[in-house]
Protein backbone atom coordinates (compact mmCIF):
# COMPACT_ATOMS: atom_id res chain seq x y z
CA UNK A 1 0.00 0.00 0.00
CA UNK A 2 1.53 3.76 -0.80
CA UNK A 3 1.85 6.15 2.27
CA UNK A 4 -0.91 7.92 0.90
CA UNK A 5 -3.35 4.82 1.23
CA UNK A 6 -1.56 4.30 5.04
CA UNK A 7 -2.55 7.90 5.85
CA UNK A 8 -6.06 7.70 4.06
CA UNK A 9 -6.42 4.68 6.48
CA UNK A 10 -5.31 6.61 9.76
CA UNK A 11 -7.34 9.43 9.00
CA UNK A 12 -10.73 7.42 8.08
CA UNK A 13 -9.44 5.56 12.01
CA UNK A 14 -9.01 8.82 13.95
CA UNK A 15 -12.07 10.27 12.74
CA UNK A 16 -14.17 7.22 14.33
CA UNK A 17 -11.86 7.85 17.52
CA UNK A 18 -12.96 11.71 17.00
CA UNK A 19 -16.38 10.96 16.86
CA UNK A 20 -16.19 8.65 19.80
CA UNK A 21 -14.70 11.50 22.02
CA UNK A 22 -17.07 13.80 20.80
CA UNK A 23 -20.39 11.31 21.91
CA UNK A 24 -18.48 10.45 25.19
CA UNK A 25 -18.24 14.40 25.68
CA UNK A 26 -21.43 15.21 25.03
CA UNK A 27 -22.21 12.11 27.57
CA UNK A 28 -19.93 13.59 29.93
CA UNK A 29 -21.68 17.07 29.36
CA UNK A 30 -25.02 15.86 30.34
CA UNK A 31 -24.20 13.78 33.31
CA UNK A 32 -22.35 16.24 34.86
CA UNK A 33 -19.00 14.96 34.32
CA UNK A 34 -15.74 16.54 34.56
CA UNK A 35 -14.73 19.83 32.66
CA UNK A 36 -11.64 17.98 31.29
CA UNK A 37 -12.97 15.72 29.49
CA UNK A 38 -14.00 18.54 26.70
CA UNK A 39 -10.36 18.54 26.36
CA UNK A 40 -10.02 14.85 25.17
CA UNK A 41 -11.24 15.43 21.79
CA UNK A 42 -8.66 18.24 21.11
CA UNK A 43 -5.91 15.48 19.94
CA UNK A 44 -7.60 13.31 17.81
CA UNK A 45 -8.64 16.65 15.99
CA UNK A 46 -5.61 18.02 15.50
CA UNK A 47 -4.36 14.92 14.14
CA UNK A 48 -7.35 14.74 11.76
CA UNK A 49 -6.01 18.54 10.70
CA UNK A 50 -2.37 17.38 9.88
CA UNK A 51 -3.77 14.00 7.77
CA UNK A 52 -6.20 16.01 6.21
CA UNK A 53 -3.13 19.06 5.05
CA UNK A 54 -1.37 15.95 4.40
CA UNK A 55 -3.81 14.28 1.87
CA UNK A 56 -4.94 17.60 0.40
CA UNK A 57 -1.19 18.34 -0.40
CA UNK A 58 -0.51 15.23 -1.72
CA UNK A 59 -3.54 15.34 -3.93
CA UNK A 60 -3.08 18.48 -5.56
CA UNK A 61 0.58 17.63 -5.98
CA UNK A 62 0.08 14.28 -7.86
CA UNK A 63 -2.74 16.38 -9.83
CA UNK A 64 0.34 18.84 -11.03
CA UNK A 65 2.26 15.87 -11.96
CA UNK A 66 -0.57 14.42 -14.00
CA UNK A 67 -0.79 17.93 -15.74
CA UNK A 68 2.95 17.97 -17.11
Amino acid sequence: MSRQGDVRTSHRWIAIVFTVTVIANVVSAVAGGPEWVAYVALAPLVALMFTGWYLLYATSVRARRAQA
